[in-house]
Parts: C-alpha cells; structure tokens; sequence
C-alpha cells in the first residue's frame, strides 16, 4: 500500500504541471467563447493565442513567474478570463515574501481597476461582470484573496513540516552521537579492565617465564620457558593492539594478518606442541585483503580451540582455491587425552557472525571423533 502511495505521488508530481497548464488554457479559451465567461468579440485568433499563452505560463511557472503574472493580467483585461489570475494568485502566496508579495498585491489592484475600466467601456454584459461594484468585491475576493491565502497556508505547512523533519534529523544526529559517545566510554572502559587485569597477569607470566630460562639446568625446561616467554611478549603485543582498537587508537595500529602470516602461524602453533600440516588445492589466486583476513582468523581461531581441546591430536589445514571463493577447511582427529584448558565458547560464534557478513557459511561439528572446521568465503561479498 505504502509503495502504491509513493508511486502515485511520483506521477502526480510528474505530470500536475501539464495537466494543470491545459486546464487553465482550456478555461481561457472557454472564457472567451462565453462557455463559462463572457463572449469576446475579438477574431478567434486573439483568444487562442491568449489561451496558449496562459498553458504555457502555467507551465514554466516552476522555473520562471513572470509570464504568468502577465498571461494573468492581460487574460483579465483582454478577455475576462479568470483561470490565470487564480494560479498566479496562489503562486504568489505560495513563492512571494516581504516586497514581492505587496507589489503582486499592488499589481493585481491596478489589473482589477483595469477591468473595471475596460468594463465600462465596453458595456454590456462585459460591464455588468467587471464593473458592478458588488462584483468588483466578490472578484477581488475569489480572484485574488482565496488564491492568495491557500497559497500562503500551503507555505506555512512546508515550512512547519521542513522545521520539524529538521529537528528530527537533529535530533537523530544528537542521539546518534550520545550512542557513540556511550560506546566509546564502554569501550575505553573495558580496554582499562583488560589492561588492569589481563596485562598484568600476562607480564608476570612473561618475567617468571625469563627468570625460569636464565636459572633452569635442563634444556627442555629452557627450552619450554622460552617459547612461553615468547609466546606471552606476543599475546601482550596482541592484547595492545587489540586495546588499540577499543581505543579507536585510529591509523597507526598494526594491520590485521592476512593469507600472508599463515606460515607464521602454524608455524608458531607447531613450536607449541600441535602436529599441524599445510596444504593448498586449486590455483593461488589474489583475493580481496577482507577474505585472506577473514580466512587467517578462522585458522588462527581453529587451532587455538585444537591447543584447549585436543593438544595432542593431528590437525590438518587446508585452503581450496574456487573459481568464486575460498574454502579453508580446519581438522584435526581425535585426542589421545592431556589437559583440557577453559575456553568460554565465543570464538565460533564471532567468526559466523564474521563470515556471514561477507555473504559465506561456516560449519562447525564433529568428525570421526575429532572436529571439523569448514568455511566457504565467495569473492564477491569481500570484494
């Protein structure tokens, strides 16, 4: 119903001004054949040169009023007819302010006064129209001061409608920017948690790991306490960008990783104990940075769930090149047992989210008693 409405609106607003426009010279020129004025005893030429006239003024009245102020006037005083006087009248109403609406008033004073004039010289029917003093008021009345005041009233509501649509737009805009302000403050406030309290834990991790490499005899034990000693300057170095971002730190943070860091990480996964291999199918083929990011987080995010769950299990990683996308398949088989770490379930459910804003799927479930994470990124939603 809404869109028929909106419709009928557009083709109204299209094709008023022609309709319009014939109808006042199809008015002018029955004015001036007495169908509902007075008959003019001028060539049939003359009424229909007048009568295109007024079409064509009512017409351009959007772009130009002029010509319709004075198809207007010289319609009165030459044929009696009163189609062009009404639209001119709220046309000024409607347009004109201050100095330009008295001098139409002044204007359509001295046009009455002519015709009163032009009434009594001619006679007749033409006198008793024009020139009868209670026909001059009702004239005035009907041909200038309606006219007038509905154009007016029409402006008035533009106007009052114009303010408010205005205030509520301001008012949106005001509470728009209340709602970023809000998110900023709950953002810079949970940055300062994380800091407080992650930061922290994570630094005594890192100073105890350094002490335990410097004063340990055994070589695996230095061994482990230097890749946790890595591994936790990493985790801080992450953890800041990750504050940079709550902060809205803008462009000087770190970028995101992309199919480029891939090696890096399984890499880093393997020094911490995960058999993982790579493979690739397909043909290599430059995607959008969005889908290689989107595709690094979903890995990084699988193998992370691998180290909590299943530290002990094979996982593979495979990417397939498509002709429109890109699957990234992450899986790994069953655990031979070893330590379970805590893991509050989020992370999937942010990668679907992240994956489905670019149009693709992800699959998650078990699989021959291990687990499966599968992802089909298209190129046209990364695009």
């Amino acid at each position: 119903m809404a869109s028929s409405a909106v419709a009928l609106r557009r083709v109204v607003q299209r094709y008023a001004p022609l309709l319009l426009a014939v109808t006042v010279a199809a008015a002018v020129w029955a004015s001036a054949t007495g169908d509902i004025g007075v008959r003019s005893p001028l060539p049939g030429a003359v009424p229909l040169a007048l009568a295109l006239l007024s079409g064509w003024a009512v017409g351009m009245v959007r772009t130009r009023r002029w010509p319709l102020f004075l198809a207007a006037a010289v319609g009165w005083l030459v044929l009696a007819a009163a189609a062009a006087g009404v639209v001119a009248s709220y046309q000024a109403g409607l347009r004109l302010r201050g100095r330009r609406l008295a001098g139409f008033l002044a204007g359509a004073a001295v046009v009455l006064a002519g015709g009163v004039l032009v009434g009594l010289a001619v006679g007749g029917v033409r006198r008793m129209t024009t020139a009868a003093s209670g026909n001059v008021l009702m004239l005035a009345v009907c041909l200038v001061g309606l006219p007038l005041v509905f154009g007016l009233w029409v402006r008035a509501r533009q106007e009052t409608l114009a303010a408010l649509r205005d205030r509520a737009e301001r008012l949106e805009r005001e509470q728009e920017a209340r709602a970023d302000r809000v998110r900023a403050e709950e953002r810079t406030r949970i940055a300062r948690e994380m800091h407080d309290v992650v930061a922290h834990r994570v630094s005594l991790m890192v100073v105890h790991a350094g002490a335990l490499e410097v004063t340990a005899a055994d070589p695996t034990t230095v061994e482990a306490a230097a890749l946790i000693r890595t591994t936790g300057r990493q985790a801080l170095t992450d953890l800041r960008e990750v504050l940079g971002v709550l902060r809205q730190a803008g462009p000087g943070m770190a970028p995101e990783r992309g199919l480029d860091g891939l090696d890096e990480l399984i890499g880093e996964s393997r020094a911490a104990g995960l058999r993982v291999s790579r493979r690739d199918e397909g043909v290599p083929t430059a995607l959008p940075a969005t889908l290689g990011r989107t595709a690094y987080r979903v890995v990084q995010e699988a193998l992370t769930n691998v180290r909590k769950h299943a530290a002990d299990a094979e996982v593979t990683v495979c990417l397939r090149y498509l002709s429109d996308g890109l699957e990234v398949l992450v899986r790994n088989g069953p655990a031979e047992g070893g330590t379970t770490l805590p893991g509050a379930g989020q992370g999937l459910l942010g990668l679907r989210e992240r994956v489905e804003l670019l149009g693709g799927r992800l699959e998650a479930r078990p699989v021959d008693g291990g687990f499966l994470v599968r992802v089909l990124i298209p190129t046209a939603g990364a695009a």
